[in-house]
């Protein structure tokens, strides 16, 4: 197994592994990877079959269920990603961490893409980690207090109607989450809101939590906290959901872009009152930035 970061501060790929028949001993320096990079990418990868993919996603732990997207027939744990000529939206595009709205959002997310549009389609990532130790320490206090709340029926009420979906009758996840939360195996704190889902903070009166979250959405979507990939044909992208956000371009329009999702369950974010993890030297100087 060969780990090339990608940048100093977030994604690496990953190569010299067929990930639907990992060794133990393997699966052990993926995970240590995965802990340092945040995102890992894998190239040069056969199409996985639902269940092979399934079963490497199992390996992290037991499955998060999507809560309005429609699934494979087949396999009901595969949400199937897709954009064409004629959909109205296209899954991903717009600055997130899925399914923050849950009360315990997904630990880590498994894509692969089969079709791909002739340009077009990149998906960047973004540090969460780096959004974090870049504030203030004045403002890192602050937010450390706070809660803000997650929301999801103006993201997904109609979505999938045109995928089978119904509406009726649903209720739609909601929770209210720490603003920092502390990652359990690395220990450092991650940034936790995001403009998808992220509604407002509580105690706040709507316009000073309108002008916090403007601000730090701001922030956190700085260009030295991304990395960006370019897929190929059956690229992998693996991701961590409690420090890391992302955004699918959909500007491939009217060409087709299809895949397959599977979410890993994580568990209900905290923040640990004892001492935080300590960030690589990269981290440190970005603080300067």
């Amino acid at each position: 197994m060969k780990v090339q970061p990608l940048t100093p501060i977030i994604g690496a790929e990953v190569s010299g592994l067929d990930l639907c028949h990992l060794t133990d001993r393997q699966f052990d320096g993926l995970s240590d990877a995965f802990t340092e990079h945040s995102v890992l990418f894998f190239r040069d990868q056969d199409a996985m079959a639902p269940a092979d993919q399934v079963a490497f996603a199992k390996r992290f732990g037991p499955l998060h269920t999507h809560p309005a997207a429609p699934t494979l027939a087949e396999q009901d744990e595969i949400f199937v990603i897709h954009a064409h000529k004629d959909s109205k939206i296209a899954n991903g595009n717009g600055w997130h961490t899925d399914v923050s709205c849950d009360e315990e959002p997904p630990l880590a997310t498994i894509l692969q893409l089969h079709l791909l549009p002739r340009t077009g389609g990149d998906t960047l990532f973004a540090s969460m980690y780096a959004a974090y130790e870049t504030l203030s320490e004045t403002m890192k206090a602050f937010l450390l207090t706070l809660k803000a709340h997650h929301e999801s029926e103006h993201i997904y009420r109609g979505r999938y109607a045109d995928r089978g979906a119904a509406d009726e009758d649903k209720v739609y996840p909601r929770a209210l989450h720490p603003m920092i939360r502390t990652h359990p195996e690395s220990k450092r704190r991650a940034l936790y809101v995001n403009p998808s889902f992220t509604t407002r903070i509580e105690g706040l009166s709507k316009q000073e939590s309108d002008a916090l979250l403007a601000m730090l959405y701001q922030h956190q979507q700085r260009p030295e906290f991304q990395v960006r990939f370019n897929w190929s044909r059956n690229a992998i992208a693996l991701w961590d959901n409690r420090c890391t956000h992302h955004f699918a371009m959909w500007d491939y329009w009217p060409e087709e872009r299809k895949g397959h999702r599977v979410t890993i369950k994580g568990e209900r974010p905290y923040l640990e009152a004892t001492k935080e993890g300590s960030a690589p030297e990269n981290l440190r100087l970005s603080r300067q930035l």
